[in-house]
């Protein structure tokens, strides 16, 4: 199988970096500067063993290849902000012997939060999803750094919206010659709310800077505690802390590349490149949609959605909120809902 990463930053050049030292066939999409030097001097791909660089075929769109291959998978690791417009491009491409990539190649969305698949599934018949865990930076263009060691990441996949099949399991067994782990699960969106908790987290680094104050970990803590409200209330399965610990134990160690203390996660890094958008629609914003829909207050959640989105069109500093300025707005954000919470839309 020949895999096409769509949108080769930090998870997607990480992926693609892997693969390709695994011998696996690898086209990287990108754009703008990073797609330049990818083309020119080839993506530098840092992890704790040292860098490499992968010369990889490199475009900007599904026009340049041409007809895609009927064994080609389509990884979408762009941002979900930037899901919908690749899918629409890449959904259109034709496959050699007819017929669209919608129609005929398998998508796997490896990308933060739980929208990307329903996204996908509008326009693509195969639908894959993953549980990303995978700490990586992208550094700047043409260079990514995955500071995991020994394994780089540990990547749950399963069907879109359940179940699994001969061609996941092939995926998985790809990844595993690429040091992953790549566990093939049938339900794969428990997995993927159960990070989703965990990236709500996002916004408070990208607004205030990395958790290493107890201010900021005690607000994390509040803001989490909404989030299990809202899944509970709507029903909604969640692999535990737990569950979780036991399927990471003790697989990856980070070791910064230049032994830099850590800088942030995907969020924070939007700000830091000054990208103009941010996923906090598709993370806070998830919950405060759900706590819409099911009568549950949401009020930490919907700050840091407003104030991530402020930094990102406003391409304020990532972190340059003090973190007792921002605890101040949450606690006057939860004092500011009404006695008995928000009424349950009709």
């Amino acid at each position: 199988m020949r895999y096409i990463i769509i949108g080769a930053g930090a998870v997607g050049g990480a992926v693609g970096g892997r693969l390709a030292e695994a011998g696996h066939e690898v086209v990287l999409v990108a754009r703008g500067a990073h797609l330049t030097a990818l083309r020119a001097d080839g993506l530098r791909l840092v992890t704790p063993e040292g860098p490499r660089v992968h010369r990889l075929p490199a475009v900007a769109g599904p026009a340049e290849l041409g007809e895609l291959r009927p064994d080609d998978v389509l990884v979408l690791t762009v941002k979900t902000q930037d899901g919908e417009a690749a899918l629409g491009d890449w959904g259109a491409a034709p496959v050699a012997g007819g017929g669209s990539a919608a129609e005929r190649l398998p998508v796997v969305c490896a990308q933060n939060g739980v929208e990307s698949g329903r996204l996908a599934l509008r326009r693509f018949r195969r639908v894959y999803g993953v549980c990303v865990w995978l700490p990586a930076t992208f550094v700047e263009p043409g260079t990514v750094a995955a500071a995991g060691t020994p394994l780089t990441g540990i990547l749950h996949l399963g069907r879109y919206p359940d179940g699994t099949d001969d061609t996941l399991r092939r995926i998985a067994a790809d990844l595993e010659t690429a040091h992953f782990e790549a566990p093939v699960v049938p339900d794969v969106a428990r997995w993927q709310y159960a990070k989703l908790l965990g990236n709500l987290a996002n916004a408070i680094e990208a607004v205030s800077g990395v958790l290493t104050s107890e201010a900021g970990r005690e607000l994390f803590t509040r803001v989490r505690a909404e989030g299990t409200a809202v899944l509970d209330a709507a029903g909604i399965a969640y692999a535990g802390e737990e569950e979780q610990a036991a399927a990471r134990g003790d697989k990856i160690t980070l070791k910064p590349f230049d032994g830099s203390p850590r800088r942030g996660g995907s969020s924070w890094q939007s700000l830091d490149r000054g990208t103009g958008t941010i996923e906090a629609d598709y993370l806070n914003g998830e919950i405060a949609l759900l706590g819409r829909l099911h009568g549950v207050p949401t009020p930490l959640n919907d700050l840091l959605q407003r104030l991530a989105n402020t930094f990102a069109r406003e391409r304020r500093p990532a972190g340059s909120m003090p973190v007792t300025e921002l605890v101040r707005r949450a606690d006057e954000a939860v004092a500011s809902v009404p006695q008995g919470g928000a009424p349950r839309p009709r």
